[in-house]
């Protein structure tokens, strides 16, 4: 799985918000309408990134765990919920989402801003899911870039801030089934210069009924796809779509 540098951390930290912000409501109202998350208030935030989701959760009141693979995304993290992070209601561990044995349970585990897509393929995908499983007692959520989004990825692209310029180039390469985005990254130190630095990323393009699939065969029950805008509602054309949320639960429902 990727790692990040500092300088391309600060940047995430600074785009990664406005989804956050975005989706956070809508997963945790569908939990919360859900018989184990009237009870269960423990998340594991698998690929947490700098944080910004785990920070939403933590303000409603669950406790959080947080993975991930890059140290400079933790450092984020941690800083970003540093209120929480004193108490012991969050905490934040490096790990990779394939690898990771925790001795906790969790009733909510979700990796979001498709960060599943960051997997080199469709074995290392399933390797997550195994894990997730046996750290889960409810639901598993998370959304990935679909064919139809990744297709997109073309062109470049600037974002401004005023202590930062961002340009990503992107591509979609069919035959190696990625999507590469560069990151040419200018951006502003305690000294007012810029500094520059680069990251390369990838999406790797999954067939939506192998996810579907290959969740079945861990064990997860009741796999769907779904929109943002209405989790408890399953799509039948997921594929049609340029990102979608995948809802996972480890018990039957009856």
């Amino acid at each position: 799985m990727e790692t990040y540098n500092q300088n391309f951390a600060r940047f995430y930290n600074f785009a990664a918000g406005g989804f956050a912000n975005s989706i956070v409501p809508k997963i945790l109202e569908f939990y919360e309408g859900t018989s184990i998350g009237r009870t269960n208030n423990s998340i594991l935030d698998l690929c947490c990134g700098t944080g910004q989701f785990s920070l939403h959760c933590l303000s409603r009141g669950y406790k959080v765990t947080g993975i991930d693979i890059s140290a400079s995304m933790l450092n984020y993290a941690i800083a970003n919920t540093r209120t929480y992070f004193d108490v012991g209601q969050a905490k934040f561990i490096q790990d990779d989402a394939t690898k990771f044995t925790l001795n906790e349970r969790f009733g909510l585990v979700v990796a979001t801003f498709d960060s599943l897509n960051h997997l080199e393929n469709e074995v290392a995908l399933k390797s997550c899911f195994e894990r997730v499983f046996t750290v889960s007692e409810g639901y598993f959520i998370f959304d990935l870039n679909t064919r139809a989004g990744l297709q997109k990825w073309n062109g470049v692209q600037m974002i401004e801030d005023e202590d930062m310029v961002v340009i990503v180039d992107k591509n979609f390469d069919e035959g190696n089934r990625k999507a590469y985005a560069k990151f040419s990254c200018f951006i502003r130190n305690n000294e007012s210069l810029y500094e520059r630095a680069e990251e390369t990323i990838f999406n790797t393009l999954y067939v939506m009924d192998n996810v579907r699939n290959a969740l079945l065969e861990v064990g997860w029950k009741d796999v769907y796809f779904a929109k943002i805008n209405n989790l408890n509602k399953a799509i039948l054309q997921p594929e049609e779509e340029r990102r979608i949320f995948v809802i996972a639960k480890k018990y039957e429902i009856l």
